[in-house]
């Protein structure tokens, strides 16, 4: 049996439901057991302190809101790629950033705390750009991958140093996350990203993930 194309009203409402999925439900993972699973007789939790649990929950909420922003930012790529090879890596990527997404939003609850309530802001906001990155072509598309990759795994770097060292629960999901996200840049770099102008690199792409991560810290 053949397999109809989709036309470009099917893609779009296809984003729809991933954007609603993503944002309001549990978004479809890979099948990956959440690194923490390991820890499930780590009775470490119980050892943090009420403004530990705060720390780490601010954290996760951080890393959270990060995922949604990397989903919207791989799914408006995908859409607007002319090469069906670079759509497909595109959406191979978004499915493991999903399991990132289901690992921090369990965490949060274990955390009794919350996502952020930005969330729809950071998808749509990162899906406009995604496919504006996807208009300018594949090489530039996949430079952003790269370069977003890199300040991520930046920021797990010092999110991890700012982890109660009790949190072996976040701590574990954490280090998982890093690799992942490392393996994502060099699948971008081996498909040809270019590399992006100084000032999107050390300017534009800081000041917005300062913003996120400022507001959805707290909020």
């Amino acid at each position: 049996m053949s397999t109809r194309k989709l036309n470009p009203i099917d893609r779009l409402l296809s984003e729809v439901d991933q954007a609603l999925r993503v944002v309001h439900a549990k978004a479809p993972i890979t099948g990956r057991l959440s690194p923490a699973d390991s820890l499930i007789d780590d009775s470490s939790d119980n050892r943090l302190t009420e403004d530990e649990i705060k720390l780490s929950a601010q954290l996760m909420r951080v890393n959270h809101a990060g995922e949604i922003s990397a989903q919207g930012l791989y799914r408006g790529q995908a859409l607007m790629s002319k090469s069906e090879e670079i759509r497909e890596q595109m959406k191979i990527s978004a499915a493991e950033e999903n399991d990132h997404l289901n690992w921090c939003e369990t965490r949060l609850e274990q955390l009794d705390s919350h996502k952020s309530y930005f969330s729809p802001v950071w998808y749509l906001g990162s899906f406009g750009i995604g496919a504006i990155a996807g208009m300018a072509g594949d090489k530039w598309s996949l430079g952003f991958v790269k370069e977003t990759e890199d300040q991520v795994g930046k920021h797990i770097d010092s999110h991890l140093n700012k982890l109660p060292k009790d949190d072996n629960f976040s701590r574990a999901i954490l280090e998982q996350m890093k690799i992942d996200e490392a393996h994502h840049a060099e699948v971008a770099v081996e498909a040809g990203a270019a590399k992006l102008p100084l000032p999107i690199r050390k300017f534009l792409m800081p000041f917005v993930s300062k913003v996120m991560t400022t507001i959805s810290a707290k909020i």
